[in-house]
């Protein structure tokens, strides 16, 4: 039941994400790390760093990251700041009112948020991997953040230690389905301040954190395709035992 409550906390955030994806603004394909146990150390890394102060994964507990190469002991000394117990679930202590009152709405579960599609023409990591690298200085907005993929969205941009600071620019172009009317156009971003990372470097940690956020929304995903194709192997063996048994039970009836 409390699984069903995070799933249905998730899909309540996907209009919203649908919506913004639906302003056109083209997502790009998220490299796939899901089975790069380093990439996923790493995204796990930058998820309890930079994420886990606002959004909780409360259906993921902490030694499940034993699923990806890290020891309990690393997992103490390295990513266990919000609690005591390795096996405690990923929670936050920020209060449910202090966050809206601050950001406007209260910060979605992460637990599953990649296994929801952001519209038809993208998945869950498409678009997360998209909003992340797209967020952009905006004085206009309460946190001095907007972002192309979630405009006008309430969540400051975590990650600009490590992106830097950007701008967006846009200019005024003919619609082209109208020539009489203009239309604002994105025309790219602007470094005002660099950051701890190169672009290059940054979209490696982005892909690194939504494929540990993926891996997150089905930890067992490997195993399920594994014993998958073992049941099928096992299947076609019995339906070929159960075609030749057939074959000899009908062979002398004519």
């Amino acid at each position: 039941m409390k699984l069903l409550k995070k799933v249905f906390a998730a899909l309540a955030f996907v209009p919203a994400m649908a919506l913004a994806a639906g302003g056109g603004f083209p997502l790009e394909a998220a490299p796939d790390h899901s089975r790069d146990l380093a990439s996923l150390q790493n995204g796990a890394k930058l998820f309890v760093n930079y994420c886990l102060n606002c959004h909780a994964a409360a259906n993921m507990r902490y030694n499940r990251m034993r699923d990806i190469g890290l020891s309990e002991e690393q997992i103490k000394e390295n990513l266990l700041f919000a609690s005591d117990k390795v096996g405690s679930l990923m929670t936050v202590t920020m209060a449910a009112k202090d966050a809206k009152e601050w950001f406007g709405a209260v910060p979605p579960d992460l637990s599953v948020i990649a296994r929801a599609k952001a519209s038809g023409d993208g998945s869950g990591p498409d678009w997360l991997y998209t909003y992340l690298r797209t967020f952009y200085q905006d004085d206009t907005r309460p946190t001095g953040w907007n972002n192309m993929v979630f405009p006008s969205v309430g969540m400051p941009h975590a990650l600009w230690e490590l992106q830097g600071v950007r701008t967006a620019k846009f200019e005024e172009v003919a619609d082209p389905h109208d020539a009489s009317k203009k239309i604002h156009h994105f025309a790219g971003f602007e470094q005002v301040k660099p950051g701890k990372l190169s672009s290059l470097e940054y979209d490696r940690d982005v892909a690194d954190l939504v494929s540990f956020l993926t891996w997150m929304g089905e930890p067992v995903q490997d195993t399920r395709r594994r014993l998958g194709v073992w049941v099928l192997l096992f299947l076609g063996v019995l339906m070929t035992l159960a075609w030749l048994l057939n074959r000899a039970y009908w062979k002398d009836i004519k």
